[in-house]
Protein backbone atom coordinates (compact mmCIF):
# COMPACT_ATOMS: atom_id res chain seq x y z
CA UNK A 1 0.00 0.00 0.00
CA UNK A 2 2.88 2.32 0.82
CA UNK A 3 4.47 1.53 -2.56
CA UNK A 4 1.19 2.37 -4.31
CA UNK A 5 1.04 5.74 -2.56
CA UNK A 6 4.58 6.55 -3.68
CA UNK A 7 3.92 5.49 -7.31
CA UNK A 8 0.47 7.07 -7.66
CA UNK A 9 1.72 10.62 -8.46
CA UNK A 10 4.12 9.25 -11.07
CA UNK A 11 1.42 7.04 -12.60
CA UNK A 12 -0.96 10.00 -12.68
CA UNK A 13 1.61 12.17 -14.46
CA UNK A 14 2.36 9.36 -16.95
CA UNK A 15 -1.37 8.85 -17.57
CA UNK A 16 -1.90 12.61 -18.13
CA UNK A 17 1.05 12.75 -20.56
CA UNK A 18 -0.31 9.68 -22.37
CA UNK A 19 -3.73 11.30 -22.73
CA UNK A 20 -2.15 14.56 -23.94
CA UNK A 21 0.03 12.64 -26.43
CA UNK A 22 -2.98 10.68 -27.79
CA UNK A 23 -4.99 13.90 -28.01
CA UNK A 24 -2.18 15.58 -29.93
CA UNK A 25 -1.95 12.65 -32.37
CA UNK A 26 -5.71 12.69 -33.03
CA UNK A 27 -5.75 16.49 -33.38
CA UNK A 28 -2.77 16.57 -35.78
CA UNK A 29 -4.29 13.84 -37.98
CA UNK A 30 -7.65 15.66 -38.02
CA UNK A 31 -5.95 18.97 -38.82
CA UNK A 32 -3.84 17.39 -41.59
CA UNK A 33 -6.98 15.91 -43.20
CA UNK A 34 -8.79 19.26 -42.88
CA UNK A 35 -5.91 21.12 -44.54
CA UNK A 36 -5.90 18.51 -47.31
CA UNK A 37 -9.62 19.03 -47.93
CA UNK A 38 -9.11 22.82 -47.99
CA UNK A 39 -6.29 22.48 -50.53
CA UNK A 40 -8.43 20.16 -52.67
CA UNK A 41 -11.38 22.58 -52.60
CA UNK A 42 -9.07 25.47 -53.51
CA UNK A 43 -7.67 23.49 -56.47
CA UNK A 44 -11.20 22.60 -57.66
CA UNK A 45 -12.25 26.26 -57.47
CA UNK A 46 -9.13 27.31 -59.38
CA UNK A 47 -9.79 24.66 -62.06
CA UNK A 48 -13.41 25.83 -62.35
CA UNK A 49 -12.27 29.45 -62.80
CA UNK A 50 -9.79 28.39 -65.50
CA UNK A 51 -12.48 26.39 -67.32
CA UNK A 52 -14.90 29.29 -67.15
CA UNK A 53 -12.23 31.65 -68.46
CA UNK A 54 -11.44 29.27 -71.34
CA UNK A 55 -15.13 29.26 -72.23
CA UNK A 56 -15.17 33.04 -72.31
CA UNK A 57 -15.96 33.90 -68.71
CA UNK A 58 -19.20 35.83 -68.56
CA UNK A 59 -18.58 37.49 -71.95
CA UNK A 60 -20.84 36.82 -74.92
CA UNK A 61 -18.86 34.67 -77.29
CA UNK A 62 -19.36 32.17 -80.12
CA UNK A 63 -17.12 29.29 -79.10
CA UNK A 64 -17.60 27.12 -82.22
CA UNK A 65 -19.43 27.30 -85.52
CA UNK A 66 -18.44 24.74 -88.12
CA UNK A 67 -19.67 22.39 -90.84
CA UNK A 68 -18.14 20.52 -93.76
CA UNK A 69 -16.97 22.87 -96.51
CA UNK A 70 -18.74 20.86 -99.23
CA UNK A 71 -21.28 18.07 -99.69
CA UNK A 72 -22.77 16.27 -102.69
CA UNK A 73 -26.26 17.18 -103.86
CA UNK A 74 -28.83 15.19 -101.84
CA UNK A 75 -26.52 14.60 -98.87
CA UNK A 76 -26.90 16.08 -95.42
CA UNK A 77 -24.34 18.15 -93.55
CA UNK A 78 -23.95 18.56 -89.82
CA UNK A 79 -23.63 22.10 -88.50
CA UNK A 80 -22.29 22.47 -84.97
CA UNK A 81 -22.12 25.54 -82.76
CA UNK A 82 -21.30 26.54 -79.21
CA UNK A 83 -21.97 29.83 -77.44
CA UNK A 84 -21.15 31.32 -74.07
CA UNK A 85 -23.28 33.78 -72.04
CA UNK A 86 -25.97 33.95 -74.73
CA UNK A 87 -29.66 34.45 -74.04
CA UNK A 88 -30.88 33.87 -77.62
CA UNK A 89 -29.34 32.10 -80.63
CA UNK A 90 -30.57 32.06 -84.21
CA UNK A 91 -29.33 30.97 -87.61
CA UNK A 92 -30.06 32.49 -91.00
CA UNK A 93 -31.44 31.06 -93.16
CA UNK A 94 -33.68 29.55 -90.47
CA UNK A 95 -33.20 25.81 -90.23
CA UNK A 96 -34.45 24.99 -86.76
CA UNK A 97 -35.12 26.70 -83.44
CA UNK A 98 -31.76 27.03 -81.69
CA UNK A 99 -31.08 27.27 -77.97
CA UNK A 100 -27.95 28.57 -76.23
CA UNK A 101 -25.56 25.65 -75.68
CA UNK A 102 -21.85 25.03 -75.21
CA UNK A 103 -22.08 22.40 -77.92
CA UNK A 104 -25.00 21.49 -80.21
CA UNK A 105 -25.22 19.99 -83.70
CA UNK A 106 -28.05 19.66 -86.22
CA UNK A 107 -28.56 18.39 -89.78
CA UNK A 108 -29.16 20.45 -92.91
CA UNK A 109 -29.67 19.41 -96.52
CA UNK A 110 -28.99 22.45 -98.70
CA UNK A 111 -29.89 22.20 -102.40
CA UNK A 112 -27.31 24.80 -103.51
CA UNK A 113 -24.33 26.66 -102.04
CA UNK A 114 -25.61 28.25 -98.84
CA UNK A 115 -24.20 30.84 -96.46
CA UNK A 116 -25.25 30.29 -92.82
CA UNK A 117 -25.01 33.11 -90.29
CA UNK A 118 -25.13 32.35 -86.56
CA UNK A 119 -26.17 35.20 -84.27
CA UNK A 120 -25.95 35.06 -80.47
CA UNK A 121 -27.46 37.74 -78.22
CA UNK A 122 -27.02 38.37 -74.51
CA UNK A 123 -29.46 39.88 -71.98
CA UNK A 124 -28.33 43.42 -72.65
CA UNK A 125 -28.93 43.21 -76.40
CA UNK A 126 -25.31 42.84 -77.46
CA UNK A 127 -24.84 40.39 -80.30
CA UNK A 128 -22.04 38.53 -82.06
CA UNK A 129 -22.20 36.79 -85.42
CA UNK A 130 -20.21 34.27 -87.36
CA UNK A 131 -20.73 32.88 -90.86
CA UNK A 132 -19.86 29.78 -92.82
CA UNK A 133 -20.58 28.46 -96.31
CA UNK A 134 -21.53 24.95 -97.37
CA UNK A 135 -20.88 24.29 -101.05
CA UNK A 136 -23.11 21.76 -102.81
CA UNK A 137 -21.29 19.76 -105.45
CA UNK A 138 -23.24 18.22 -108.33
CA UNK A 139 -22.54 14.85 -109.82
CA UNK A 140 -22.11 11.37 -108.41
CA UNK A 141 -19.63 10.48 -105.73
CA UNK A 142 -16.38 9.13 -107.25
Amino acid sequence: MNLLRRLLPYLTVALVFGIIYDGWIFFSRWNYAREGRKAEQLKEAQDARQTLELLGGDRLKILDFYAPAAIRRGEQATICYGVNAAEHVRIDPPVEQLQPAFSHCFQVAPLRDTDYKLTAEDRTGHSVTQSLTIKVLSGPRP
